[in-house]
């Protein structure tokens, strides 16, 4: 049920909350590294800005203040309840840096609020673009040019096109039928969804033949209807080309670097020989973008954007990355050293598997890593595996002090988790070293909480105890399980990134 001033947004009800890797300050650094962008970060002491538009409950805009408390930060939303959480979790938490803003963008640019603000040294979009109609991105823009500084790095995600060519009509077919169905918009998308696995079941035709929409008619039901109302119940729902999205950000100066996503950077990885001879023939970057979408699944694209990008040669890039310091995010004996990628299965060589297995091992620079086998591998494909395969996060002050802002919202966080068995999606944990959030599930924030508060690991019986009341006796061996493998693999990184006490 569409609320009368929501003008076709889905705002009957809150979207998922949750903290995505892509929208850290750091991976967007990173982008602008592998992309052989130079990249000015802000030293401890200085003011940096970081803006998120469109932050729904604003996790990813709290876990960079708490981590960062002498930035600014400000987080924009449209939806009042979404930021009425966000400012709540901020008072709870004591953040003093942060600022949530309900605003329309159609007209934020020109508002006396948006003047107020400094110039943004980050801006981070994360499903906003293709949800919103052309009046709100051509907002956007305006604001984009007059509040990003020079060297400014923008994160923008949205849902890509030629990859969802073959879903444009399921969707379609969820948006129809479900706004003339009664209620919320979680049952509306429902009602949607109903019609559109009868009438794959029936053999229409396009919910078929496309592998797309036919997947995800199969694994909607597996969803958070709160995620699928906000994915298909939107009126201004549009899937977009890089190019077009490209075109649009040149408008405030913004010339596209990379995805924040690494492998995607490495075309080896992405595509067939076949293919990449094909992208060989172009050096236009939109070009070679669509080509590659155009071969690969790639649905929705993480794209950024750096404002006044000062080019790079390979050697300056290669030394630049080379500088940089590594932090796991995993336990030793979660590492994998297979991945499976777009172009099949990449298994990595003996001397990169060394390399990989020493980076669990705590804080290394890129070239300290590399000087373990001297030759084998790059800076670049070193760091792009690492940390696009989830296994490592580049750190922003390896040898930083975490601040208390950063305990009281890590706090805060964890104060919410009562049970293993409840559905929460994954968040995060605040973390000075990494200059934002380490993705955390609920598990993971509990017993980091139960630690801030002075408790340790011989205490796990309790915690279990504690996290399967409402869990039947049969099951607690594997609540067990979870709980001392957790404890296991990854409080070990938590005390590297200093999140919990030694």
């Amino acid at each position: 049920m569409i609320q009368p001033w929501s003008n076709g947004y889905v705002a009957d009800v809150a979207y998922i909350e949750g903290f995505y890797v892509q929208q850290s300050p750091m991976r967007l650094a990173l982008a602008c590294h592998i992309g052989g962008v130079a990249v000015d970060l802000p030293e401890p002491d200085d003011q940096a800005c970081y803006l998120e538009l469109g932050c729904g409950m604003g996790i990813g805009a709290l876990l960079t203040a708490a981590a960062n408390p002498g930035w600014q930060v400000i987080a924009v939303d449209y939806n009042p309840a979404h930021i009425a959480v966000g400012a709540s979790l901020a008072r709870t938490a004591r953040l003093e840096n942060i600022r949530f803003v309900e605003a329309d963008l159609t007209q934020f640019a020109e508002s006396a609020e948006a003047r107020s603000m400094p110039a943004a040294d980050f801006v981070s979009m994360h499903g906003l673009w293709s949800w919103v109609g052309g009046d709100v991105r051509a907002g956007i823009v305006r604001l984009l040019a007059a509040k990003t500084r020079p060297g400014a790095i923008v994160h923008v995600s949205y849902n890509a096109l030629p990859a969802w060519q073959g879903a444009i009509g399921m969707q379609r077919i969820i948006y129809e039928a479900g706004i003339r169905a009664p209620g919320r918009s979680d049952l509306q998308a429902q009602a949607g969804l109903a019609l559109a696995r009868d009438i794959k079941a029936a053999g229409g035709k396009y919910l078929v033949e496309s592998p797309l929409a036919s997947d995800l008619i199969d694994t909607t039901g597996t969803m958070a209807t709160e995620y699928l109302s906000h994915e298909f119940m939107s009126a201004h729902w549009k899937p977009a080309f890089h190019a077009d999205v490209a075109a649009a950000m040149a408008e405030a100066k913004l010339d596209w670097v990379a995805s924040a996503n690494p492998l995607e950077n490495f075309n080896e990885l992405m595509l067939t020989e076949e293919q990449r001879a094909l992208l060989d023939r172009y050096k236009d970057p939109i070009v070679r973008e669509l080509i590659k979408d155009t071969c690969q699944p790639r649905q929705l694209r993480h794209d950024v954007f750096v404002r006044g990008a000062r080019r790079l040669r390979d050697d300056e890039r290669d030394a630049a990355i080379a500088r940089l310091t590594l932090m796991p995010t995993i336990g030793e004996s979660e590492l994998q050293t297979k991945l499976q990628v777009p172009a099949g299965t990449a298994d990595m060589s003996g001397p990169l598997k060394t390399m990989m297995v020493a980076a669990m091992r705590g804080p290394a620079t890129i070239a300290d890593l590399l000087a373990l086998e001297p030759g084998r591998s790059s800076p670049t494909e070193l760091i792009g595996v690492l940390v696009g395969s989830n296994q490592c996060q580049v750190a922003m002050r390896p040898d930083g002090l975490q601040p208390d802002s950063a305990d009281r919202l890590n706090r805060v966080l964890a104060s919410r988790v009562e049970s293993i068995a409840e559905a929460r999606p994954y968040s995060g944990l605040a973390s000075s070293r990494l200059g934002g959030g380490l993705s955390a599930p609920p598990l993971l924030q509990f017993i980091a909480g139960r630690m801030l508060c002075g408790e340790r690991e011989d205490r796990a019986e309790a915690w279990i105890e504690r996290l399967a009341s409402d869990i039947l006796p049969e099951k607690h061996d594997k609540v067990r399980e979870v709980v001392n493998t957790a404890i296991e693999q990854r409080v070990p990184v938590l005390r590297q990134l200093r999140i919990v006490p030694e």
